[in-house]
């Protein structure tokens, strides 16, 4: 069905934009006589523009900026739309479906509020949250819970995730020390598997390294996909300095030696420790 001019012209000029545009915009740039691209696309092809959209969002949090939590927001916003939109032609569910599922999860998972259960603590609320959601989900048990992490989720966060309910099971550790012996243990068994030259081994010894860093990150208490995005945007700050304090010197970073470019790189390092501290002051 084709857009009647009346309807493009009232899209177009609206004063206002709300969910109800949102919607029928959408619904016109999937139409017959709408947006080549928009038409063509599926939920798979968009699935990587929802995962940066959600990832820009997150940057906006971390750079405390307001227009751009906005701005980005609404690019989030219309991915929903627009996977809703494709669903809709095939008379599966709308936004509306959407919204009335989110409704009686939000209603049913917070009888403290719209019930007569009481909670007055946050950990009290999370614990119902998760008695509640076990039992919608029907997650007869432990293993049942971890199978319903999900697994699209960076690796890092998906292994914490999955530590994190295997610990309400009593599959942890005590502590964060016992954690901790263990990234030595998975680190000796790492090093026989590269004497042995065995690559399965390496990828699997690896692995349970990693798994074990993160476990310990739950311990003390430190997200592993936040600490490690720290540690990156250290690195990338180091190697610029490391690069500026080449290039000073005439030099080509590409052209030095391993051993040159590492005395480079504790410069740098010393370099930044000493800016901290006089920007502390």
């Amino acid at each position: 069905m084709r857009t009647s001019e009346e309807t493009l012209a009232r899209l177009r000029d609206c004063p206002h934009y709300g969910i109800a545009e949102l919607l029928e915009i959408m619904q016109v740039l999937r139409s017959e006589n709408g947006c080549p691209w928009d038409k063509e696309q599926s939920h798979q092809s968009i699935r990587q523009d929802f995962l940066e959209e959600t990832y820009e969002v997150i940057e906006a949090i971390d750079m405390d900026s307001v227009p751009m939590l906005r701005e980005e927001l609404g690019d989030v916003l219309l991915q929903v739309v627009f996977h809703c939109q494709i669903e809709a032609e095939q008379s599966h569910f709308t936004f509306d479906d959407i919204c009335d599922e989110l409704c009686r999860k939000l209603v049913i998972r917070h009888p403290h509020v719209f019930g007569n259960v009481k909670a007055d603590t946050s950990e009290q609320v999370l614990k119902n949250w998760d008695s509640i959601k076990k039992e919608t989900k029907h997650q007869e048990t432990a293993a049942d819970t971890l199978e319903g992490v999900c697994k699209a989720l960076p690796a890092l966060m998906y292994a914490q995730k999955l530590g994190k309910r295997a610990g309400r099971a009593g599959m942890d550790w005590k502590n964060a020390e016992d954690a901790f012996r263990y990234i030595r243990l998975e680190t000796d068994e790492l090093e026989a598997a590269m004497q042995q030259g065995d690559q399965q081994a390496i990828e699997d010894e690896l692995g349970d390294l990693l798994f074990s860093c993160v476990n310990t990150a739950r311990h003390l208490h430190v997200d592993a996909e936040t600490a490690l995005n720290g540690a990156s945007g250290k690195f990338l700050r180091r190697f610029a300095e490391t690069e500026r304090l080449v290039r000073a010197d005439g030099l080509e970073m590409a052209e030095l030696p391993i051993e040159t470019l590492d005395m480079y790189w504790k410069r740098a390092k010393q370099a930044m420790q000493q800016s901290r501290k006089q920007t502390s002051r």
